[in-house]
């Protein structure tokens, strides 16, 4: 079973993403109980300590420092990270539009990502209080 490739990857990511989940629910409500509620620190400190994880750890398997298999970088980085912040992967893709394409590409992608993201939720936001506002009437 465990000879599919597919079914590794898969695995790998599930298991890294349940913990990844687990890991920011926790530790954000550890750190909500540390600072307060007056300043959202528990999100900034899991996207800084996220992206800090994900650029140490892609140095660390680029540079071939430490050698691990697809499916163990895919359970870290897809799964862990991706479930723990996506913001580490929204600054891996700054870091590599700069390496690969312009400087002024990555500041586009850099500052129409939080505030499209931004515009997003807004919206979501109003269309679920017209949503429940028909749904109460």
């Amino acid at each position: 079973m465990l000879q599919n490739l597919a079914l590794r990857n898969s695995l790998g990511i599930s298991l890294g993403a349940v913990a990844g989940a687990l890991s920011r629910y926790y530790l954000g409500l550890w750190l909500t109980q540390l600072f307060g509620q007056a300043f959202p620190y528990s999100t900034l400190i899991i996207n800084v300590s996220g992206c800090f994880v994900m650029g140490l750890f892609t140095m660390l398997v680029l540079g071939r420092l430490i050698v691990i298999s697809p499916e163990i970088r895919l359970l870290v980085t897809t799964g862990f990270l991706g479930a723990y912040t996506t913001f580490s992967t929204y600054e891996l893709d700054v870091v590599k539009l700069i390496e690969k394409q312009s400087l002024e590409m990555s500041l586009i992608y850099w500052l129409i990502s939080p505030v499209l993201s931004l515009v997003g939720l807004l919206l979501g936001n109003k269309i679920g209080e017209v949503m429940q506002g028909k749904k109460e009437t």
